[in-house]
């Protein structure tokens, strides 16, 4: 079965103000994660990618841009089942303002019974996009062969969870999981199980200096804006 490369959009104007995105829309890419986006081919220059699909979402976009004007010779294809979570009345909202929500406590220690008011649940957003990654998987195989790559461009939380998906940990595990703005996770699927091969890889090791971490240790929801 196919190796999935997924990559996380660069860091976006919503990362760098502390605002849960979601699908609020006009969140494009900041400066830096313009720059991130532009490294992005030289990056997987070495890939022979046989597809990409994209979440619909602009900061997504953004960030395949430099990839798709690199090689013409692919198209993205969008699906909202990789689409960011829909946080519902947190979208847009300020991660500083939500960390007193009582709600917030249960997101960070049993994310597997947290539904957000006016969105969906976790745990319906890590089964659509594995759903997502099942179907891509069968189609690339079909179309491309059993050793075809594949990449996905899509959001902080769908990717912990789809990683969390492939080693079988409990969705409530998932928050121990990071991906940086940009990072590349690749996932190796084979008829019996998954190998997770890469995870949240920037290839800068500067991110991992020592740096403020938020209070308590929580995950960023959304999947924050990376290390400073």
């Amino acid at each position: 079965m196919p190796t999935l490369i997924l990559v996380r959009h660069g860091r976006s104007t919503a990362n760098t103000a502390g605002l849960l995105a979601g699908w609020t829309p006009g969140v494009a890419l900041d400066e830096r994660g313009a720059a991130q986006a532009a490294a992005l081919p030289g990056r997987l220059a070495a890939l022979p990618l046989a597809e990409v699909v994209s979440s619909p979402l602009q900061r997504c976009q953004e960030t395949l841009r430099p990839l798709l004007d690199a090689r013409p010779e692919l198209t993205a294809h969008t699906d909202e089942r990789i689409g960011e979570c829909h946080y519902g009345d947190w979208s847009g909202r300020k991660l500083a303002e939500l960390k007193d929500e009582p709600l917030m406590e249960v997101v960070q220690a049993h994310p597997s019974a947290a539904a957000f008011p006016g969105g969906e649940s976790l745990r319906a957003m890590q089964t659509r996009a594995a759903e997502a990654v099942r179907e891509w998987n069968a189609r690339v195989e079909r179309d491309h062969g059993p050793e075809a790559v594949y990449l996905m461009c899509s959001h902080g939380d769908i990717i912990k969870s789809l990683v969390a998906e492939a080693l079988g940990l409990h969705l409530d595990l998932f928050q121990r999981i990071s991906v940086e703005p940009c990072s590349v996770t690749a996932i190796r699927y084979t008829r019996l199980r998954p190998f997770l091969v890469r995870l949240g890889d920037t290839g800068d090791f500067a991110s991992l200096a020592p740096h403020e971490e938020p209070a308590g240790g929580d995950a960023p929801v959304g999947g924050g804006a990376g290390a400073p």
